[in-house]
């Protein structure tokens, strides 16, 4: 369990570095520093085994925020609460000797955990398997490469029993095959009830991985709640700049700068019946009716679908696919049609859709606006059914 209550944390930053010196003179007492809030009365609660993601910009308090909860540095209000044995990985570079070995580090790293060293040794095989980096287990890790650092740092964490994980954007560093390994393995600690907090840029993680997420902006909480619903409003400020028009009653968020607005969203058949179950092969409509309140030069619709995780699947908009729109005059209704054949697996879906201006920001966006589900005879793994044809030959 984690409990952060009321946390703050400002740093006192100088010009130069004579500055300091020369404020804290008795006779040259005019002050030369000045306050910067990197966070601002945070709180929330993370129960145990839960796993909580925090999402936000370069700058917005997250790193400082796992650092005063693993206790690296003092928080300048506030109260910060965990239980059980706390295991972080963060900045790169931190909690290793770079003169000591792979190995050194590993049983120093255990027994500074709260473990013996006859634990820490009938876990060093696991450790040095997870970290796959051969016979530089015996060599300073100076000698490492960011990758390798980064391998053994985290299998060094993972594997200390710990009660509460901490990671800061690690996974961000490694290639592609660590990363899944890394993946899983935090999939498998869910399972086993460890209560995990990262930090992570890559939202389809988060919405993966996540059971809650918190979002920071400029050092303050701006929301708490489900992943997709954050991850959400977090991408609705990055491309507005704000988020706006949150109407009640509404599926997901909507944001835009209101130059034009999204008044219908029909999901259809080739038929052109109104549905919401569609079966491989089936060709999906989507519909949407939307007025000008500006005129806009080269407006775009676009569409975007995402599965039970949230994670995004497809998406496409008129600028992709080559449709020149031209000048909208305030007033003018526009009509777009987005028609696709079903190639999902069994699972359920939605729809989000947008009306944008040209550089991509948003006039009105509306996240997941309808949903629908794909039936299917077949059980196929991931969300693409690619209809391959199998052959099998015997001699």
């Amino acid at each position: 369990m984690v409990e952060v209550d009321r946390l703050s944390k400002t740093y006192t930053l100088y010009d130069r570095p004579a500055d300091r010196l020369l404020e804290s003179l008795p006779f040259r007492s005019s002050v030369r520093s000045k306050a910067f809030s990197a966070l601002s009365d945070v709180s929330f609660r993370v129960d145990p085994g839960e796993t909580f993601a925090l999402v936000g910009p370069n700058g917005s308090g997250k790193s400082t925020l796992l650092q005063l909860i693993a206790g690296i540095f003092p928080p300048t209000s506030g109260t910060v609460r965990c239980e059980g044995r706390v295991a972080a990985l963060l900045e790169l570079g931190s909690g290793f000797s770079p003169e000591f070995t792979g190995r050194e580090n590993v049983l120093l790293h255990g027994e500074l955990h709260g473990l013996s060293r006859s634990e820490v040794e009938r876990k060093f095989p696991h450790i040095r398997d997870f970290a796959a980096i051969g016979d530089f287990m015996d060599r300073p890790v100076k000698e490492y490469s960011t990758g390798m650092y980064l391998r053994l740092a985290f299998s060094a964490a993972i594997h200390v029993s710990p009660d509460v994980l901490i990671v800061d954007e690690a996974l961000a560093v490694g290639d592609v095959r660590f990363a899944n390994r890394c993946i899983r393995k935090l999939e498998e600690l869910k399972r086993q009830g460890v209560t995990i907090l990262f930090v992570s840029h890559d939202l389809g993680m988060v919405k993966r991985l996540a059971d809650r997420a918190a979002l920071l902006i400029g050092g303050r909480l701006e929301t708490v709640g489900l992943p997709n619903e954050v991850v959400n409003r977090y991408v609705g400020i990055a491309l507005a700049g704000e988020v706006s028009d949150e109407t009640p009653g509404e599926s997901g968020i909507r944001h835009g700068d209101g130059a034009s607005r999204i008044d219908s969203v029909r999901l259809m058949g080739e038929d052109g019946r109104e549905r919401s179950i569609f079966e491989s092969g089936d060709l999906i409509v989507v519909e949407l009716k939307a007025t000008f309140v500006r005129d806009c030069a080269a407006p775009m619709a676009g569409l975007l679908i995402r599965n039970r995780l949230g994670i995004d699947v497809y998406g496409t908009n008129t600028k992709i696919e080559g449709l020149q729109t031209g000048i909208a005059a305030a007033g003018t209704q526009a009509a777009i049609r987005f028609a696709f054949e079903c190639r999902l697996t069994r699972q359920d879906y939605s729809v989000t859709l947008a009306m944008q201006n040209p550089d991509g920001t948003s006039q009105d966006w509306r996240d997941d606006v309808v949903d629908f589900r794909v039936i299917l005879k077949k059980d196929i793994a991931g969300v693409a059914d690619l209809q391959a044809k199998v052959e099998w030959h015997t001699h």
